[in-house]
């Protein structure tokens, strides 16, 4: 027995047999890309280290008196021989007037004992002489002439403290304040008493400490460079350094000398540079970074260190292909130049290396999916 429906619900039976249109796809995530950069780098050494004086000298009195004047002003320039400090010069050169007084008496007396010891030598044969009072009187002329030379260098180490009264620098270079001020007495009751002190400014040594084997790179790096060079040093070596407000390592010394023996108990030894300061501006004592170079320049891959991401103990990075689509390349890390960027090379040693032409994904990470498309946006 057929049923017969109403068209209405005829056509409402039908239309529940109809498929649903599909849902458009979404469209691929928006991100910014950027191409691989090729820098010139080199590795490099970060040590710390510190300023000192090429010489330091400690301005003493070496002999006794009050101070009558000084010369300098403190903190200022001072050139080798220039006068520092003044004694008062009287009591030195009454003590050398006073020892050249004796030495006129004894010459006078020596004189009119050799006349004298003459004419007793000319009455010897006729009898009117003895032998005995000759030969005392030439006694007491040889006694004499060695007291006078005894006196003339008395007379020398006189004139040599009134010259000591006159401190002079010793050498070029800064000089701190005056410890003794006008009037005082110095070198009292023996005491040694410290006046000023002098330190050079131009050249200037930078002291750092170094591991035995960075060492034996560096002096095996100036052999290969120096190879064939006469009279060549393993550590005549180029660097840069800088101080704490500076940026980068904007100055430049050289490295000359390694002391001579390494420390047992850490393995480290104390290395110098030297440092030209014309115009003065370091400061012994300053703390310095310095940045010694271990290996010639070379062509590097570098890509911003934010763009590196981490899948347990391995770094990649996410690459973007001409069809946009991403993919994953396993990268080795290098080292984290200035600016936030990083030498990176391929994991793989057979994969291709990285050029300028290869984009990688910059913002967006989360967003970009491996082996999904993207719509890239380039880096300003």
């Amino acid at each position: 027995m057929k049923i017969l429906l109403p068209l209405p619900v005829c056509l409402l039976l039908a239309g529940c047999h109809e498929a649903k249109p599909a849902a458009p796809p979404p469209p691929p995530p928006r991100v910014t890309v950027a191409n691989v950069e090729m820098r010139e780098v080199v590795d490099y050494d970060e040590h710390n280290g510190y300023l000192d004086a090429a010489a330091t000298v400690e301005v003493r009195s070496r002999v006794r008196g009050h101070l009558q004047k000084v010369h300098f002003r403190d903190g200022q320039m001072v050139k080798k021989g220039e006068m520092l400090f003044e004694i008062d010069p009287r009591p030195f050169q009454a003590d050398i007037d006073r020892a050249r007084s004796l030495v006129t008496a004894l010459e006078a007396q020596q004189v009119a004992t050799e006349k004298e010891r003459a004419r007793q030598e000319s009455l010897l044969g006729r009898g009117g002489a003895s032998q005995s009072l000759v030969d005392k009187l030439t006694a007491d002329v040889t006694a004499l002439g060695a007291q006078i030379a005894a006196q003339r260098t008395e007379v020398e180490r006189l004139e040599l403290d009134l010259e000591y009264s006159r401190i002079a620098a010793a050498i070029d270079g800064r000089i701190g304040r005056a410890l003794v001020t006008e009037g005082n007495l110095v070198n009292a009751a023996g005491a040694d008493h410290l006046l000023t002190t002098i330190v050079s400014i131009d050249p200037m040594y930078l002291f750092f400490t170094v591991d035995e084997r960075a060492l034996q790179r560096y002096q095996a790096r100036r052999r290969a460079q120096g190879a064939g060079q006469r009279g060549g040093s393993d550590l005549r070596i180029g660097f840069r350094f800088a101080l704490d407000t500076d940026e980068g390592f904007p100055r430049e010394a050289v490295l000359d000398f390694a002391d001579v023996k390494i420390d047992p108990g850490t393995g480290t030894i104390q290395v110098r540079g030297t440092v030209a300061n014309p115009g003065g501006q370091l400061v012994p004592g300053s703390r310095v970074r310095v940045r010694l170079e271990t290996s010639d320049p070379r062509q590097a891959a570098v890509v911003p260190d934010r763009a590196i991401l981490a899948d347990q103990d391995r770094r990649y990075l996410l690459l973007v292909d001409e069809q946009n689509q991403v993919a994953r390349r396993d990268v080795r890390l290098g080292r984290l130049l200035d600016g936030g960027l990083r030498e990176v090379t391929p994991r793989d040693e057979k994969a291709p290396a990285f050029t300028t032409k290869d984009r990688f994904v910059l913002e967006g990470l989360l967003r970009a999916r491996i082996g999904r498309p993207v719509d890239p946006t380039a880096a300003k």
